[in-house]
């Protein structure tokens, strides 16, 4: 049978109108797919900025962070965290720490702490954690403290009291130290430099040799009286600590760290097979924790 030519055109703007109904009913349908997942556009976009606001609030006042060097080091090993700790905002300063007596070492960190206005996160690696521990006493902006592989006495302790029964320091003095005597010095304090051997063996045996070499040649001596001064302040007691250290260490042992982290009820990070000096050989994992207390510091919204 015959179709006229009125005939087709009827039965082909019925189809394409049957075309567009059936289009209209899908994005109509759409649109209420979209709003049930999201929302109005406008509220979806204020529903995302509020969750990645109470995710990750601003903090108004950004810590200074403040690194204190240990013995046989220098402010250069702080290098791998200052980097990071620059790139994500924060204004971080390594302080030259004297080496000469845990009394005076504390006094002068304690008066560089004094020039800085607002909060502080004061680290401290190897004996650089007695000098925070005595530095930060009595000051209110500091408001957390990081010990990096390092010591934390109590009152009455000294440094050389917290190496561990098996650390490489317990070995006889005259296979671990060049001494120079310090003339200088009413008390004939002694200038001790760490051989190589052990600084190499012991000290840092997870950095490449060269690197460790150029390390031992360019350490900063210790005195003696650095290690045998008792602590007079124990300020992990009052301000929140973190601590981070490598499992491996020779110099302070795990097993010690652990003992005085969990004493100052400290949040703990440990860095697998790291040595005494994870802030050289492990920046990253050191430098996480270090922004874990900076983060902690930021005041809460009410």
């Amino acid at each position: 049978m015959r179709t006229s030519g009125g005939g087709r055109r009827t039965i082909a703007v019925a189809v394409l109108l049957a075309v567009a109904l059936s289009l209209v009913i899908l994005g109509l349908a759409g649109v209420r797919d979209a709003r049930s997942a999201y929302g109005t556009v406008g509220a979806g976009t204020n529903g995302a900025a509020r969750a990645a606001g109470a995710a990750a609030p601003a903090c108004a006042v950004k810590p200074t962070i403040v690194l204190v060097h240990g013995a046989w080091a220098n402010t250069s090993s702080w290098n791998g965290e200052v980097t990071r700790l620059q790139r994500d905002g924060y204004v971080a300063r390594a302080v030259s720490n004297p080496l000469r007596d845990l009394t005076s070492d504390a006094a002068s960190v304690a008066a560089f702490l004094d020039t800085i206005p607002g909060p502080i996160v004061l680290v401290g690696h190897s004996y650089g954690g007695a000098v925070i521990t005595n530095a930060a006493a009595g000051n209110p902006n500091v408001k957390a403290l990081v010990y990096v592989d390092a010591a934390a006495p109590a009152v009455g302790e000294s440094t050389g009291e917290l190496s561990g029964k098996t650390s490489a320091l317990s070995a006889k003095p005259s296979t671990l130290y060049d001494t120079v005597p310090r003339t200088t010095t009413p008390t004939g304090d002694t200038d001790l430099y760490l051989k190589e051997t052990p600084f190499l063996r012991s000290f840092g045996p997870d950095l490449p040799r060269r690197t460790a070499q150029a390390l031992w040649a360019s350490q900063n001596p210790a005195a003696m009286n650095a290690f045998t001064t008792p602590s007079t302040a124990a300020a992990w007691k009052t301000i929140p600590s973190w601590y981070v250290f490598g499992t491996a260490d020779r110099i302070i042992t795990p097993q010690s760290l652990t003992f005085m982290a969990h004493r100052a009820h400290a949040r703990i990070k440990t860095v697998p097979g790291g040595s005494h000096l994870t802030l050289i050989s492990h920046p990253q994992p050191v430098t996480d924790q270090i922004l874990a207390a900076a983060r902690a510091t930021c005041p809460k919204r009410r």
